[in-house]
């Protein structure tokens, strides 16, 4: 987390300790922490104050909108399972390919929307595992055109470190974010929606956000949410062109000291801090075992289904060969990444899969 973040959530533990929907003073004073939070987060993502709802994660907020819109739903292949599953759950949605770099097929997404009872689109903005960037506006321009009456939503928690969602924001109806993404805590995130898009509730009962999520409001999750999100806002630029340098010098280690190092998507198609590489001839299994033992902390498909030594899907898209896809190892980059940290961890890998190769454990 950021520590402006933590720092700015501590009253809120103690002696700001109240329920923003009471109506007593102390009450008064986090409701409006609420409402300037608000303020923050609509600014940095370029829409009104009164079309962010506050959920409990990324997760809830894509759940929302694709429970919540009644027709049919079509998503990409590649989608974080936060968008699969709810769809597979509808049980009329149309999932369409992708091409090489883990971006949909426009020409399938135009077919797909071709169907009147389509009511939902949804398309991530940044692939979580690969980091591949969609182009957003003409993911929107073939559904305004085939499916107007269409909600078009995106996954866009992988974003806002990398992206300046401002730009995206009037391209779709809906957006999902989670504040553990850009240096926030863990736990809160953000849905918006459109001026006159229609979601029917995913929880219900006491009529906060407008009735959109009910819910006690998770005040200072919420409070660092918006810290976070404006100071990732401020640094961007910056951190883009640094990140992007020592990404650069991670993968470059890797591919000039191993052979077999295939990177899943080129760089100028990706974001800065995705260093996704496959590794040929290696399980990432035992690799990750061997890195987990010398402190390097990685995985090797979405860090929800890390769990699983199944290809990832994403991959599987992808066209990526399967024994290759087996080698996958996803590398991030971010704020508290350093020169040292990205020597250190080439130097891991390099001998970590130095050691399988020659079978030693």
């Amino acid at each position: 987390m950021r520590e402006r973040a933590i720092a700015s959530m501590v009253p809120y533990f103690g002696e700001m300790y109240a329920n923003p929907s009471g109506s007593h003073r102390f009450a008064r004073a986090a409701r409006q922490a609420i409402d300037e939070a608000r303020d923050d987060v609509a600014d940095v993502l370029g829409v009104a104050p009164g079309s962010v709802i506050f959920t409990s994660c990324g997760t809830e907020a894509d759940n929302t909108v694709l429970a919540g819109v009644s027709g049919g739903a079509v998503c990409s292949a590649a989608e974080h399972h936060a968008v699969l599953h709810p769809i597979e759950h509808r049980g009329d949605g149309v999932v369409v390919g992708t091409d090489a770099f883990g971006r949909i097929d426009l020409d399938r997404l135009a077919d797909a929307c071709a169907d009147p009872s389509v009511g939902v689109v949804s398309v991530m903005t940044v692939n979580n595992e690969v980091g591949a960037i969609s182009d957003m506006a003409a993911v929107a321009a073939v559904v305004r055109e085939v499916a107007p009456q269409a909600v078009l939503h995106t996954d866009a928690v992988q974003a806002p470190c990398w992206v300046d969602v401002r730009d995206i924001a009037p391209l779709v109806d809906a957006m999902s974010f989670s504040a553990h993404k850009f240096g926030g805590p863990k736990g809160v995130g953000v849905l918006t929606l459109a001026p006159g898009v229609a979601v029917d509730p995913l929880i219900v009962g006491g009529g906060q956000e407008r009735e959109r999520r009910s819910g006690t409001h998770n005040v200072a999750g919420i409070v660092g949410l918006a810290t976070a999100l404006v100071e990732t806002d401020r640094d961007r630029d910056g951190e883009l062109q640094r990140i992007a340098a020592l990404r650069d010098r991670l993968v470059d280690a890797l591919v000039g000291s191993i052979d077999g190092v295939v990177e899943t998507v080129p760089r100028d198609h990706k974001v800065a801090g995705s260093a996704h590489v496959c590794i040929s001839g290696v399980e990432n299994e035992a690799l990750l075992f061997l890195l987990d033992e010398a402190d390097v902390c990685a995985s090797a498909a979405s860090a929800c289904a890390s769990g699983a030594m199944e290809p990832s899907h994403v991959l599987a898209a992808m066209g990526v060969d399967r024994e290759l896809a087996l080698g996958a190892l996803r590398l991030t980059l971010g704020h508290t990444t350093t020169e040292s940290d990205v020597d250190r961890a080439a130097d891991v890998v390099v001998d970590a899969v130095g050691r399988l190769r020659r079978g030693v454990s």
